[in-house]
């Protein structure tokens, strides 16, 4: 079953008549501040297709017969440069309590570690950092970065034009918090520049801000 692919408005509409209705055609218009007869082909398509139904004397109300499928439409068209935060890197010389410290102070559970050339050559989460803390004892002061990183050959990543639906996947089968949004550089295309990072915590704000009819704010 293909799903109906709704314009903003629509969406607007619906959002309305989920949290108000039943509600007529006439108070529906006075919200979006446009003329009931400009509104007649958006409530049809949402009609026939079984997100909302009318009644006459009564007005719309919304069905929910849709509602699985408005929110994949809603997170299909939704890319992790959407969705991504700003990165946090510490360079390849430094030590892991330099990690540690940058983790505190930037509030973070994930470091990627980068070369002189600030290409991506690892990442460091807190999981590292504490299985090196209580190796026999070791001071992290002691320790180089390099030490106790994931090594770029073993990571997962993903690119900015990728669908956070497939991010999300990734970080559930390979049970990780974070993933670094990179892009390819070098002649041979296997050399990588960080240009975001995508946690658990962006698929939570996601999901509440649907869940709170903000999904358009993600659609660049």
């Amino acid at each position: 079953m293909r799903t109906i692919s709704l314009s903003n408005r629509q969406k607007r509409i619906a959002e309305i008549v989920r949290q108000d209705g039943p509600i007529t055609g006439e108070h529906i218009a006075e919200r979006l501040n446009v003329t009931r007869a400009a509104l007649r082909s958006d409530l049809a398509i949402l009609v026939m297709g079984g997100i909302l139904d009318a009644r006459p004397k009564v007005g719309y109300y919304f069905t929910g017969k849709n509602t699985l499928g408005m929110l994949m439409e809603e997170i299909s068209g939704i890319l992790v440069r959407d969705l991504q935060s700003v990165p946090v890197a510490v360079n390849q010389d430094k030590s892991a309590y330099e990690a540690v410290v940058t983790m505190f102070l930037e509030d973070v559970g994930t470091v990627f570690v980068l070369d002189e050339a600030g290409l991506l050559v690892g990442v460091v989460s807190r999981k590292d950092l504490l299985k090196a803390a209580i190796n026999n004892g070791s001071d992290l002061r002691e320790i180089p970065v390099v030490m106790v990183m994931t090594p770029l050959s073993k990571l997962i990543v993903v690119k900015q034009e990728d669908s956070v639906a497939s991010a999300a996947r990734k970080i559930i089968d390979n049970e990780i918090d974070c993933l670094p949004v990179i892009r390819c550089v070098g002649e041979d295309k296997r050399s990588y520049e960080v240009v975001g990072r995508i946690t658990k915590t962006n698929f939570t704000r996601l999901l509440v801000d649907l869940a709170e009819g903000k999904g358009g704010n993600y659609h660049s």
